[in-house]
């Protein structure tokens, strides 16, 4: 995805990590001054803003869950990979963005108990239309695990596509999964290294109703201001671009 400023001066490497602050890390030189960086945040907040909303049309999501101004109300990481070969006007372009963030979570293990953790979760995964097949999906992911110093099966998912457990599948070797009453996936190996301690609930009686559980961006409707399950009558979406 290609922009009308200059994405390849505004991120300095090939691939950026964005948190909350929305700081872009590009070039900086003489004469820098506030009204500059204020430039750029706005640069970085439009390809954010502009990316969810291609993501969310890739997943018929209703609204985007990825956007500048999510961003800054969560202690969420995106991991945004731009093109530095792309030579149209010289200015670079987006070929997609990994959103992950730790939630605290309430998971089933094999033997049906609850454990309360708090683990790294992949939220969005989008690779331009575009550019899909050729690689992107797994530079951007491996960048992420190196960079959050995490294994594959450590991390949960919201909402993955059948897409996307392919490519986890493929490239991790992530096959079983744990079945769990909420949207996230968990994969065998996730409760055999845990770095956190990992308290666990008495086992859930089969008469008593299953406590809420983590809720996610995908379930919160603006229009009504309230959490729904529109998105989980919807079933998986057609997810994200992967390689």
């Amino acid at each position: 995805m290609e922009f009308h400023f200059d994405v390849d001066a505004l991120l300095g490497e090939r691939v950026t990590a964005v948190d909350q602050h929305l700081q872009p890390p590009g070039r900086r030189g003489p004469g820098y001054t506030a009204a500059h960086r204020v430039d750029l945040q706005q640069q970085l907040m439009t390809i954010i803003d502009e990316m969810g909303k291609a993501s969310a049309k890739a997943q018929n999501l209703p609204v985007p869950i990825t956007s500048a101004s999510r961003m800054q109300t969560n202690h969420h990481v995106l991991y945004i990979l731009k093109d530095n070969e792309v030579k149209t006007a010289g200015k670079g372009a987006i070929i997609g963005f990994l959103k992950v963030g730790y939630k605290k979570l309430f998971l089933l293990d094999r033997h049906g108990a609850h454990n309360e953790v708090e683990p790294l979760c992949v939220l969005d995964f989008y690779i331009h239309e575009s550019l899909q097949r050729h690689g992107y999906g797994k530079e951007l992911f491996q960048c992420m695990l190196q960079r959050e110093r995490v294994q594959p099966h450590q991390l949960a998912v919201d909402r993955p596509s059948e897409k996307l457990l392919c490519f986890l599948r493929k490239h991790y070797n992530l096959q079983g999964t744990i079945p769990q009453v909420n949207n996230f996936v968990i994969f065998e190996g996730f409760f055999a290294d845990q770095h956190a301690p990992v308290r666990k609930l008495p086992s859930k009686r089969a008469e008593e109703e299953i406590k809420p559980y983590s809720l996610t961006d995908r379930e919160l409707s603006p229009h009504r201001g309230a959490w729904t399950q529109q998105g989980r009558d919807r079933g998986p979406p057609e997810m994200r671009l992967l390689s």
